[in-house]
């Protein structure tokens, strides 16, 4: 069984060192061997993982989530029940961020497209920006 360094891990994946200790340290990657130098050794298992970590988090996926796919994926005789649980509800949240954004992105374009193109103590986006942040939220 091969056995790289952090280093090696860290280009694998494209993953920052730092990054991958933190993992580490919450629990996410398991420990990996030591050499008898102390220096981390890591083999497939910690490569694959940390990748699936990655997309997870590519996806944007909470942490917590992450947490519970890993520990369902890691209990393959079980149903997938749960793995589809959390990806509804995440995709419930993606489809709330989408109508948020596309109300703003209504507001940003109606800003612009009242834009004369004046000076500044004139400019709607200032005026609009400046009227909404004064009304109480």
């Amino acid at each position: 069984m091969a056995r790289h360094t952090i280093g090696w891990l860290a280009r694998a994946t494209g993953c920052k060192v730092p990054t991958i200790r933190y993992y580490e340290r919450i629990g996410l990657l398991p420990e990996p061997e030591r050499s008898p130098g102390n220096t981390r050794l890591y083999g497939r298992s910690h490569l694959e993982r940390l990748s699936f970590i990655q997309h997870c988090r590519d996806l944007g996926f909470s942490q917590s989530a992450i947490r519970d796919l890993l520990e369902l994926g890691d209990r393959p005789e079980i149903s997938c029940v749960g793995v589809t649980e959390i990806a509804r509800a995440h995709l419930e949240d993606v489809e709330r961020k989408i109508a948020r954004l596309t109300v703003l992105r209504s507001e940003l374009l109606n800003m612009i497209g009242a834009c004369a193109g004046g000076r500044i103590e004139e400019c709607r986006i200032v005026k609009a920006i400046a009227d909404y942040s004064s009304s109480p939220v």
